[in-house]
């Protein structure tokens, strides 16, 4: 079963929602803003979560990221589409 619903009012720029009703496609506006809205809270939450591990350990390094993303794109090159 899904979800249960409630209807929202939302103001947006006319361009903004313009766009967003084309590119909706037939899942709909709704559907569209609702994916959209999901997102964003996924990449906030990942960012208090991001917060919340420098302030206990101390700002990340970006040169270890850097280390860790090459042996991704190794990886990669060597596993096409097996990474996830």
């Amino acid at each position: 079963m899904s979800e249960p619903t409630q209807k929202y009012s939302v103001t947006m720029p006319r361009d903004i929602a313009e766009e967003a009703k084309a590119r909706s496609g037939p899942s709909g506006l709704s559907s569209y803003v609702t994916a959209a809205v999901a997102r964003q809270i996924e990449r906030d939450k990942l960012g208090e979560l991001i917060a919340a591990c420098e302030a206990e350990n101390g700002p990340v390094d970006p040169a270890g990221v850097e280390a860790k993303l090459a042996i991704f794109d190794e990886v990669e090159s060597t596993h096409p589409g097996q990474v996830a």
